[in-house]
């Protein structure tokens, strides 16, 4: 059988919208940061809940105000 796979280069379909891409690019990286600062608030949140006694309201406090504090050093 013969190999019918395309051998010239890879440059031949649609031109690529590069603002489109770039717009994409921003938002993941926004995405995976506050992604990430969410899950880290978490964390200490239920560190503080757990292993401080701090119970539900002020670990949700915790999280909150690190969630702020995070969000505004992160922009």
């Amino acid at each position: 059988m013969s190999d019918h796979s395309p051998t010239g280069p890879l440059e031949l379909g649609a031109a690529m919208d590069y603002s489109e891409h770039e717009k994409t690019y921003k938002r993941f990286l926004g995405l995976a940061k506050y992604g990430s600062l969410v899950c880290a608030a978490v964390l200490v949140a239920m560190a503080f809940g757990f292993f401080a006694g701090g119970g539900f309201i002020s670990s949700t406090i915790v999280f909150l105000l690190v969630c702020a504090v995070g969000g505004f050093i992160l922009r």
